[in-house]
């Protein structure tokens, strides 16, 4: 059993610094305008959204740079945005909410405003260091913050508050369960498994290790025993977090009706700011991957009437957008997220757009933000993440084929999701090697996800492998699902069909 602190050497929260102050000099180097000390103020809007455009203007010349400079680069914007842009707009989590009996519970954080609600931690913990509570919630806290502002520096942040948890009261289920969601946050789910089973055998009913647990397992494309899981989440602690996951194994199961109908009651039950914003978000994801742009935007119209800076709300509403045929506002959405919040999905949905437009300058627009995601992956990496999947996703269209290979057989060995399989299926193709791709295609859509994107995928491998009746079969049903589904991959799909049925 580790030893516990000793009056005589206090813990204290000094390095893990409140969201006002640098990060470590050892996540991301010396950052604009700060010491590197931790006791100068971060940089503001502005000079975040110059570091984005620097690190853009660097993107034609990225083949020929190091991916750690312009990681350093990337993590200056993505630091900045932590410290600059604000959390929810809930103010109740003030700077004064903690008291010396007792630290915020990470239910109140995530109700309230985060930055706010850490610092109060940091505040608590230096008066009461031996708070191994406290502890355990600022570590999930600075997960929280990683995941909704993109920030994968505090990762280690977390890391840290955990363990200093721990060694304050081992075997305590707050902090095993936040080891559990930091092991999740940085895709290593068999280490979340065993995290959450070990903060479950200590407390069966501790809401966020049943939710890490459902999380782990569909992440392992362990699908009966994630819906096993989620019954028994449903049964012990039902509320917003465990709807939105049972949500979500039944579409993954492709049962629609069920997923929308538990999301919409959980939003009819929703009050708090961030709890309708997540849940409507979760309902707009649900209507577009159906095609149903217009519903989409809806849902994404509420989450943004409760939170207008939520991220998932507002990339998706320009993915409806896009889809819905209004490029101008598509474009101009994902360029404020992607000033704001630099990460994979909308980078590449940005350059896709780019792509689409073909106006003047559009193809080295999308270029920048390609490369954008291979810095943004070097920082994830730093912070201790796996990035694998993402860097198989964004390099098999738009970067290194052979690496999105090598990327993709590395995630397929760890886990094998629906979303691995059609990784892997898609790297494949793009090298060549259709035959080999196929059986992961067809396990791709084996359970029932309606997706469009791996119907497509599918299609486009049937074709290749000179099975056109089924190619046609799967990218008509691309089409017919979700028509707006990729800007390139949608108009894709439609040249292949209308290829297909020529030779009828």
């Amino acid at each position: 059993m580790p030893p516990r602190p000793t009056d005589s050497t206090p813990e204290r929260p000094d390095d893990d610094r409140a969201p006002s102050t640098d990060p470590e000099p050892g996540i991301t180097g010396e950052r604009e305008g700060g010491t590197g000390s931790g006791s100068a103020p971060g940089p503001g809007v502005d000079q975040r959204v110059a570091a984005v455009r620097r690190a853009a203007d660097g993107g034609r010349r990225w083949r020929a740079l190091h991916v750690a400079g312009c990681a350093v680069l990337l993590a200056v914007a993505v630091t900045g945005g932590a410290i600059a842009v604000g959390g929810v707009q809930d103010r109740g989590a003030g700077a004064d909410a903690v008291s010396a009996a007792g630290a915020l519970s990470p239910g109140d954080l995530a109700r309230g405003d985060l930055d706010a609600g850490i610092a109060s931690l940091q505040k608590h913990l230096r008066a009461q260091p031996k708070d191994f509570g406290s502890w355990a919630t600022l570590g999930v806290a600075y997960v929280e913050q990683a995941r909704t502002k993109g920030d994968p520096s505090r990762y280690p942040q977390a890391q840290r508050a955990l363990k200093r948890s721990l060694g304050l009261e081992p075997g305590n289920d707050q902090a095993l369960a936040g080891q559990a969601a930091l092991a999740a946050a940085r895709h290593d789910f068999p280490g979340a498994l065993t995290h959450a089973e070990r903060a479950l055998k200590q407390n069966p009913y501790n809401e966020r290790a049943l939710c890490t647990r459902i999380d782990a397992l569909v992440e392992l494309g362990r699908y009966d025993d994630a819906a096993k899981a989620a019954d028994t989440a449903d049964d012990r602690r039902p509320g917003i977090p465990v709807f939105t996951r049972y949500a979500y194994v039944r579409e993954l199961r492709g049962d629609v009706r069920t997923a929308r109908e538990v999301l919409e009651r959980a939003l009819n039950s929703a009050h708090a700011p961030a709890d309708v914003a997540y849940v409507a978000s979760a309902l707009g994801q649900l209507a577009w991957n159906q095609g149903e742009y217009k519903a989409a935007l809806g849902h994404y119209a509420r989450a943004l009437a409760a939170d207008d800076a939520y991220l998932p709300a507002l990339e998706g509403r320009a993915r409806a957008q896009a889809a819905s045929g209004d490029r101008t506002a598509a474009v101009r959405g994902l360029e404020q997220v992607v000033a704001r919040f630099p990460l994979p999905g909308p980078l590449v949905a940005l350059g896709e757009l780019y792509e689409e437009r073909g106006a003047d300058g559009d193809r080295a627009k999308a270029g920048d933000q390609y490369a954008l995601v291979d810095a943004w992956t070097a920082l994830a990496r730093a912070g201790g993440a796996n990035t694998d999947l993402e860097t198989a996703m964004a390099a098999a269209d738009h970067g290194d084929k052979k690496e999105a290979l090598r990327a993709a057989r590395a995630e397929w060995d760890r886990r094998h999701s629906v979303h691995t399989a059609d990784a892997l299926a898609w790297a494949l193709h793009v090298n060549g090697r259709d035959e080999e791709a196929l059986p992961y295609a067809r396990r791709a859509t084996a359970t029932g996800y309606r997706n469009a994107v791996f119907l497509y995928h599918r299609g486009v491998i049937e074709r290749a492998t000179g099975d056109e009746r089924a190619a046609r079969t799967h990218l008509k049903a691309a089409l017919d699902l979700n028509p707006g589904f990729s800007p390139l991959g949608a108009r894709e799909a439609r040249t292949a069909l209308k290829d297909l049925e020529g030779n009828r």
